[in-house]
């Protein structure tokens, strides 16, 4: 007969409760746009869902793919296509931006590390 598992409350494993960052109260806007925002500008959910299923998951994604590649996707018409860019172009505003503001975009993204330098260099990891 097999043993028994000790349960979650009696296991030694130390509480990670303590080592979450502090979380900053400041609203942050995201750094990308979801293509669930289209659902706004009048994109229907199932398009929206196609978009995905083609690995298009956001808003700049939607942008810098061609109208060519976008019929491509099975269910989606030149029509939808056309409403797609122009809605996401609404979206997205002025494609202009200055250094400083997306230096301070770039301050948003997570960055993970591996714990070890040499792997994170590997992999293009940790920004300096």
């Amino acid at each position: 007969m097999p043993g028994r598992r000790p349960s979650a409350a009696s296991s030694s494993a130390p509480s990670r409760a303590g080592s979450q960052p502090p979380e900053d109260d400041v609203d942050e806007e995201p750094y990308f746009d979801s293509v669930d925002d289209l659902q706004s500008h009048g994109i229907n959910v199932q398009d929206i869902l196609k978009l995905k299923s083609a690995a298009i998951t956001t808003i700049s994604g939607v942008t810098m793919t061609t109208r060519r590649t976008l019929l491509k996707i099975k269910g989606l018409s030149e029509a939808k296509v056309e409403k797609i860019k122009e809605a996401a172009l609404k979206i997205q505003g002025s494609s202009f931006a200055t250094g400083l503001e997306m230096q301070d975009k770039r301050k948003r993204v997570l960055c993970i590390s591996t714990g070890s330098k040499a792997v994170d260099g590997i992999l293009g990891g940790t920004s300096s």
